[in-house]
């Protein structure tokens, strides 16, 4: 979609599909899967030295990119770095590091192996590196909970201002991992959709749709206490009001066919916000275009809102950016605040065939004018049935 809040919210407001034919990019024979949704024109040279960029993962490299981006979107300059905090999610990390080293151990021996496999590697290397590269050194987590990991980071953030341990922190996930290996792994899955037409590959809740498309990207988010904001003059987009988090304690990939954890997920988010299931107005759904995900989340939400989940519009960004895995519930945490700031409801591009049993208001095809929308839900469900839903309220 772009580089920044601008160029994503733009990508929006055109419904955009942003998925390509990527088999001219990866070495993908032999794999079902030919499509993919990566970031393109990223240097990042452009967001550090290029001494520091080489060293990095590109897991890494997008998010120091990405939390600079949202902290001079959000014209904050860390003076107070000791009551700042960070935690940046990922799903799997920097695996290409690994790839590369383990053939170079195969093929050349141990001595060539790089002395900065182990740090780039780490699944808290994101983490570490945002605070590394802006002098953070308050609370620092690297959340790793598959694809809900990013919902997970904010919401952590979130609890540390409320506890009082920060005033402040860089919340949110990154992810880049479009190497053959793991195109190869998902895809014996069954889990990556075959469909090689960028326009439709990706369709949540379609009848048609027949799997996820692998995405790369980051979003990180500033949090702030209220107090916080107003002492330095800062504006806020949107008011973080409550989290949920669960466990489905069901199955390694598959969620239970009711739903019943990302249930309790969005139940605990509305409670922790103190509002009732009446107050909402939008849902951003995890939405991958999986025949059982997409189920068991209109499941879940039919069985928490019961007649009322007809009303409410639910949409899946990832119909036009694929899945981030790690990284999607901050990418589309922000998705879940554009209505706020542009009146727009995201639309689930690419929906065209209605499936009888995902029979809500998905917002097909096109953004829906909606003024005035003041509660949203932003859903993050992963592998290991890891649940996280965010509510974001205006302000």
């Amino acid at each position: 979609m772009g580089i920044g809040r601008e160029a994503f919210f733009q990508g929006l407001r055109e419904a955009r599909v942003a998925i390509r034919r990527v088999d001219d990019i990866y070495d993908l024979e032999g794999i079902g899967a030919k499509v993919g949704a990566p970031v393109m024109d990223f240097d990042p040279r452009d967001f550090m030295e290029p001494k520091r960029a080489r060293r990095l993962g590109r897991a890494s490299q997008f998010a120091v990119a990405a939390a600079r981006l949202a902290l001079e979107d959000a014209g904050l300059v860390p003076r107070d770095p000791e009551r700042g905090g960070v935690a940046i999610g990922t799903g799997i990390g920097a695996i290409e590091s690994m790839v590369n080293n383990h053939i170079a151990l195969l093929e050349r021996g141990p001595s060539r192996i790089s002395p900065f496999f182990a740090p780039v590697f780490m699944p808290n290397a994101p983490a570490a590196e945002v605070a590394i590269a802006f002098g953070i050194k308050g609370p620092n987590v690297g959340v790793v909970t598959a694809c809900a990991s990013s919902g997970h980071a904010i919401g952590l953030a979130w609890q540390w201002i409320k506890a009082g341990l920060v005033d402040w922190a860089l919340a949110g996930g990154t992810e880049s991992v479009m190497i053959r290996l793991v195109f190869a792994a998902f895809d014996r899955m069954g889990a990556l959709s075959r469909n090689p037409d960028p326009e439709t590959a990706s369709r949540p809740f379609d009848a048609q749709r027949d799997g996820f498309v692998l995405g790369e990207g980051a979003g990180v988010l500033v949090l702030e206490s209220e107090e916080h904001l107003l002492a330095r003059g800062g504006e806020a987009l949107a008011e973080l009001g409550g989290f949920g988090a669960s466990c489905d304690a069901f199955h390694i990939t598959a969620p239970p066919e009711d739903g019943e954890g990302a249930k309790r997920a969005m139940e605990m988010a509305l409670r922790s916000a103190g509002l009732g299931i009446e107050d909402v107005d939008y849902i951003n759904a995890h939405g991958t275009s999986t025949l059982l995900n997409d189920l068991a989340e209109t499941r879940a939400i039919k069985g928490l809102f019961g007649e009322r989940a007809y009303e409410i519009p639910v949409s899946s960004t990832k119909s036009q950016i694929g899945h981030l895995l790690g990284a999607a519930g901050a990418v589309e945490a922000a998705a879940a605040i554009f209505p706020f700031l542009e009146n727009l409801i995201p639309a689930t591009v690419t929906w065209r065939n209605r499936d009888p049993e995902c029979d809500l208001d998905y917002v097909p095809q096109r953004p829906r004018p909606a003024p005035g929308l003041k509660v949203i839900l932003s859903n993050s469900f992963g592998f290991g049935g890891q649940n996280a839903s965010l509510l974001f309220k205006r302000v």
